[in-house]
């Protein structure tokens, strides 16, 4: 019974938090954020999580690159998408974070984390950010979770005009992308009026 109300209070947390991400309530809390150190930081914190799933994480291809945002929210959106790798990573695989280039937008990065898992069914891939989608067919029903991580990532990223897609990649594993657009070293801090309509009409 214990296990049944912790289970029942994460939901109705993880529901909340995606309501409010929803309604854009935290949309005005923003402030510049390296997303270098945030993944720093994301993935120490995760290794303890990591290593005892028997596998590990590993940061590659770093560069300095900031953005608009809160800090907390993306912080969450990132270990969301991590935390999800690391279940569905095989024993003894990395789960590999790296950062990119995005060749859609011109100022934009790519934050991107790559299991070694069994992927997912192609037709499935668009529907993975939705609310309480989970892959039993494709993926270990034992591993539990609730649905919501993914969705709730998809929200906070869109928050500050970002958007997350997955693809399977050829010798196994699922990639998820996260883009942002980046702030240019030259660029005023006042002048962020297009900060959340890069990708808003995508």
């Amino acid at each position: 019974m214990e296990a049944e109300i912790e289970r029942l209070n994460e939901l109705i947390g993880r529901l909340l938090e995606l309501s409010r991400l929803e309604a854009g309530v935290d949309s005005d809390h923003a402030e510049k954020v390296d997303i270098r150190e945030l993944l720093e930081e994301l993935v120490e914190d995760a290794q303890f999580e990591a290593s005892a799933m028997g596998c590990r994480i590993e940061l590659r291809d770093t560069f300095p690159a900031v953005v608009w945002g809160s800090p907390r929210l993306l912080h969450s959106a990132i270990e969301n998408v991590v935390r999800n790798a690391i279940k569905y990573t095989k024993p003894a695989t990395a789960v590999e974070i790296s950062m990119l280039g995005d060749t859609a937008c011109r100022d934009g990065i790519v934050v991107q984390v790559r299991d070694h898992g069994p992927g997912a069914p192609e037709d499935m891939l668009p529907h993975l950010f939705q609310p309480f989608v989970r892959l039993e067919e494709a993926r270990d029903h034992s591993t539990g979770g609730n649905g919501l991580g993914l969705a709730i990532a998809d929200r906070a990223v869109r928050l500050y005009g970002g958007k997350i897609v997955a693809r399977n990649e050829p010798d196994e594993g699922l990639s998820i992308q996260i883009h942002l657009p980046s702030i240019r070293s030259d660029e005023n801090l006042n002048q962020d009026s297009g900060r959340n309509i890069l990708y808003a009409e995508e």
